[in-house]
């Protein structure tokens, strides 16, 4: 092979490692928000395409015209740890009532290519009348107004609304705010990543929350991996005997490298006994360690478990250390006295412990600053450092898991208190022990 042809094929290497990387973050990427990033998953669309399905059992579309690329992401158990986030008010998570707003809302959207603020707001109203399960939608509550607005901001941000005169924001001082929006409804279709439609569990609404983690089990269930489904709702009884060993086999990757590719940490002890197995077989590891190379990952493998490490960190969306809000230092901090009680923290020692931070700091954390300011600040920094897979609760108390280990307090500096006060330990370094950022994508 000639040196221009290895200089090619190294070339479409690294643009498709750096491509895999983007998509673990952003699983849907527009041309809008990221046209250099769009071009490069435009054009590697056919390795790609290739790579996630066999390392993932992921699906990829890249509509070129329509200027987006869809990275349907799917998992066995998925959870709550990564949701729908407001794009104000800190970027509070969606509780139920948005969630509940945000289905209604698309599929209100569906039929409507242009809208106004107002006639979408009474289609959602008329929506939720008329379904006994829903709670009415009623936009003369100012309340009301800003979860629409929060779920129509959500919207925005994946391109499925765009503005075409007015602000979404001034809806929530007034109903009768003009907003004129277009509609991308094909890319509306590409949001829901579930294999199965909600619609196929045709389950009465009052067994909705008995059976919640059946039903949701049931929407990411694959049949490309064997056994039966029965009303909608997986047989669990004939799912291992009806599979053939290719199946359980392709199972078992998908179900390891989508935990490798989708969270900061993946712990020896959180797989099964048949997860395990494959994850310590020669075939197994092999394709562990391809898989990552070729997603330009550094793969650090320990007594405990695995660590994807990105040297760029582009498939990074949740970084650790960092000093984006005050509960983000505050988990830092409390890294400390976490790894030097190997039985964990009882909620009571922790709440002493943001009592002292917030003693040491006087002037930092304003918003922490209540009667119970310091339950809520190390509420807030442990629940930070669960979602980094640093922390795990066991008999009422949280205990540091051992990639909590790889990280020491360095060095603490405050900014000029004349210049910005009341900030306290606002840049506040830590050490990644082996360096680099962890790989955690975004499950949307």
């Amino acid at each position: 092979m000639s040196t221009l042809a290895n200089q090619l094929a190294a070339a479409e290497r690294e643009e498709v490692a750096r491509a895999i990387r983007l998509l673990l973050a952003r699983p849907l990427l527009t041309e809008i928000a990221d046209p250099t990033g769009f071009e490069l998953v435009r054009r590697r669309r056919e390795p790609l395409a290739q790579w996630f399905d066999y390392t993932c059992g992921w699906s990829l579309v890249v509509e070129p015209r329509r200027g987006y690329a869809r990275l349907t992401k799917v998992r066995a158990d998925p959870d709550g740890s990564r949701p729908a986030r407001r794009a104000r008010s800190g970027r509070a998570p969606f509780d139920r009532r948005r969630y509940m707003l945000l289905c209604v809302t698309a599929a209100e959207l569906l039929s409507m290519p242009m809208t106004t603020i107002g006639m979408l707001a009474d289609r959602v109203v008329q929506a939720t009348a008329a379904d006994r399960a829903l709670a009415a939608f009623d936009p003369v509550h100012k309340p009301e107004r800003m979860a629409f607005v929060d779920v129509l901001k959500l919207l925005e941000s994946y391109d499925v609304l765009r503005t075409v005169d007015g602000t979404t924001e001034a809806y929530v001082e007034s109903a009768a705010a003009k907003v004129l929006y277009r509609v991308d409804t094909t890319l509306l279709m590409r949001l829901p990543a579930a294999p199965v439609g909600a619609s196929r569990l045709a389950v009465p609404p009052d067994e909705v929350p008995a059976r919640f983690e059946e039903l949701l089990t049931a929407l990411v269930r694959e049949r490309r991996y064997g056994g039966a489904v029965v009303d909608g709702t997986a047989d669990e009884t004939h799912s291992e005997s009806a599979a053939t060993d290719a199946q359980r086999n392709l199972r078992l990757r998908h179900s390891v490298l989508r935990r490798l590719f989708d969270d900061p940490v993946l712990y020896r002890a959180d797989l099964a006994e048949d997860e395990l197995a494959y994850v310590t077989s020669l075939t197994g590891r092999q394709i562990l360690r391809r898989s990552a190379e070729q997603a330009g990952f550094l793969l650090e493998e320990r007594a405990e478990g695995f660590l994807l490490v990105d040297p760029d960190g582009i498939a990074t969306d949740v970084r650790f250390p960092d000093d984006t809000s005050t509960a983000r230092v505050a988990a830092l901090l409390l890294l400390e006295p976490l790894c030097a009680a190997p039985a964990g923290m009882l909620p009571e020692q922790l709440a002493e412990a943001g009592a002292g931070l917030l003693r040491r700091f006087p002037r930092w954390a304003r918003a922490y600053r209540s009667e119970d300011g310091a339950v809520r600040l190390s509420d807030d920094a442990v629940r930070v450092l669960r979602d980094v897979g640093l922390v795990r609760t066991a008999a009422g108390r949280v205990v540091a898991c051992p990639a909590a280990y790889r990280y020491r307090l360095m060095e603490m500096t405050s900014p000029d208190p004349e210049r910005e006060q009341g900030t306290g330990p606002r840049d506040t370094a830590g050490a990644v022990v082996s360096g680099g950022d962890a790989a955690q994508g975004d499950r949307r």
